[in-house]
């Protein structure tokens, strides 16, 4: 491989990651300079990784503790904090954050290519700091004193086949909501950002209906193209993001073809928002 480096790809979000074999144990030296890139850069992408899954639950272990299996799908066999994320499964084209219906979402969460299709699949992930930096101070000021409920019985798509059927039942079995700030401050760096995301589905206080067009307008500017890094998969490719300051979308255009990504998450703690406050359950699978 050629020497290490960090190349950003975009003015917002995301860097490239070279010279480096994630096969290997990372120096504490490189290490340091990954985690320093993933707070700076939110989501981090690596080329021409030739690994298995032990391999990528040791670089994510690397980040903190690894999280137990998902509260409702599926899991490889004998590996229980590998998830196979398959579109037979389900396919998330939708903006969200890894479990923000729980009082403690994901800190990050890795991918690596293992099935790709022959055309599209490509995964996008947005800068939700940056999103909070765009604001109109005017509607800033209104967003930093919001709370809204997430929970898993929002935008879970359908796919309209058997299999596709059956992940959807289990993932809606138990109800789960959480209230979280809108405005997040990360724990590393102090940075705040819009916690949305499509499990975001209203506002404390507000009715559901009067929620939306809130929730809408704070999550478009989180949207916005030049916030958003996407990545075209090829074999080898493994991403890591920080979900504590991000949302993700994959893409769902590859029509019938198999796209399979192995996904290992890192267990994060309780979000806390500008006045100190920290977020709480309403519901815990019922």
């Amino acid at each position: 491989m050629s020497l290490f480096d960090i190349r950003r790809i975009g003015g917002k979000i995301g860097a490239e990651v070279t010279g480096v074999d994630l096969s290997t144990e990372l120096s504490d030296s490189v290490f340091r300079q990954i985690h320093e890139a993933f707070l700076e850069y939110k989501v981090l992408f690596f080329r021409d990784q030739d690994i298995t899954d032990e391999h990528q639950l040791a670089f994510a272990g690397r980040f903190g503790p690894l999280t137990q299996p998902h509260p409702m799908m599926r899991t490889v066999d004998g590996t229980p904090q590998v998830i196979p994320v398959d579109g037979e499964d389900q396919r998330a084209d939708h903006w969200h954050t890894d479990i923000s219906f729980t009082t403690t979402p994901s800190l990050g969460t890795t991918l690596r290519s293992v099935v790709l299709p022959p055309y599209g699949g490509d995964t996008l992930v947005a800068n939700a700091a940056a999103g909070y930096k765009d604001l109109p101070a005017e509607l800033r000021a209104v967003a930093d004193r919001l709370w809204a409920v997430h929970t898993n019985h929002a935008e879970q798509p359908r796919l309209g086949t058997e299999r596709g059927d059956e992940v959807r039942a289990a993932f809606l079995a138990r109800r789960f909501e959480a209230a979280h700030p809108v405005v997040r401050v990360h724990p590393e760096s102090g940075e705040p950002s819009l916690f949305l995301g499509g499990f975001a589905q209203w506002l404390l206080g507000v009715a559901p209906r009067e929620s939306r067009p809130i929730l809408d307008v704070l999550q478009g500017y989180v949207r916005r193209p030049e916030n958003v890094a996407r990545w075209r998969w090829r074999p080898g490719d493994v991403l890591i993001f920080d979900n504590r300051s991000t949302q993700h979308f994959a893409v769902n255009d590859y029509g019938r073809h198999q796209r399979v990504l192995h996904r290992v998450s890192i267990t994060g703690d309780v979000p806390v928002g500008l006045d100190g406050k920290q977020s709480y359950a309403l519901k815990e699978g019922e």
